[in-house]
């Protein structure tokens, strides 16, 4: 399964409310349709089909709503295509398809969420990470560590 297109359709965020400490962030993707795209433009085995998508991020209680719809274009062997449009007839896709997929998703509109979100003087939807600062007594413990293995490895060698 190649990735040929990605594209936003609609991003929207608003601000209803101002943020309380009792906050909590709830993300929803729906896929909304997924058909085969009939293309004489590439010479090739493979098949293509389309999906379509929205990705929601709602801060509760209803103080920030951000939306993403788009559609991603993917090439797929023939096998593959007919088994997505065939478990698609019943709104159903294989764990491994939508695991893929929701990924995709979620990496491509996390990336603009953060930044909406920082626009806005937001909190954002997901952690970040943060560096601290090593903790003395567990960079002991290993130092302690690291010299009766280095003794043990002298020991063994003689």
């Amino acid at each position: 399964m190649k990735i040929l297109g990605f594209n936003f359709t609609k991003i929207s965020i608003e601000k209803i409310l101002e943020i309380t400490s009792d906050l909590k962030v709830d993300t929803n993707i729906d896929i909304v349709e997924i058909k085969p795209v009939n293309s004489d433009m590439f010479k090739t085995e493979e098949k293509f089909i389309s999906v379509k998508f929205n990705y929601d991020i709602n801060y509760d209680p209803d103080s920030v709503k951000i939306n993403f719809s788009g559609n991603i274009l993917f090439s797929l062997e023939k096998e593959k295509f007919e088994e997505i449009l065939e478990e698609w007839k019943d709104k159903k896709m294989s764990d491994e398809f939508r695991l893929s997929l929701f990924n995709l998703i979620l990496r491509r509109c996390s990336v603009k969420a953060l930044e909406l979100e920082d626009y806005l003087n937001l909190p954002y939807h997901m952690a970040m990470p943060t560096l601290k600062l090593p903790d003395s007594n567990k960079d002991n413990n290993k130092d302690k560590d690291n010299d009766k293995k280095s003794d043990q490895d002298k020991e063994d060698k003689k």
